[in-house]
């Protein structure tokens, strides 16, 4: 894992993805991150992602009642 240091206002770009990634804020232990990304590309929150690949697993089982 790369683990970079970033102030508030400052970014992380990964060009080859398009993805820009922005330091909007940082009050006490929260930090506001914007996300630029192609349309294309997914972006989740951890806890929504695990949620939406439990769901995957689930609906082919309720399907087949």
């Amino acid at each position: 894992m790369l683990v970079l240091s970033r102030k508030g206002g400052e970014t992380i770009v990964l060009p080859q993805l398009g993805i820009t990634l922005s330091i909007l804020g940082i009050r006490g232990d929260r930090v506001r991150i914007g996300i630029s990304a192609p349309s294309g590309i997914m972006v989740h929150r951890e806890e929504v992602w695990h949620r939406i690949e439990t769901s995957k697993i689930v609906e082919p089982n309720e399907k087949s009642r």
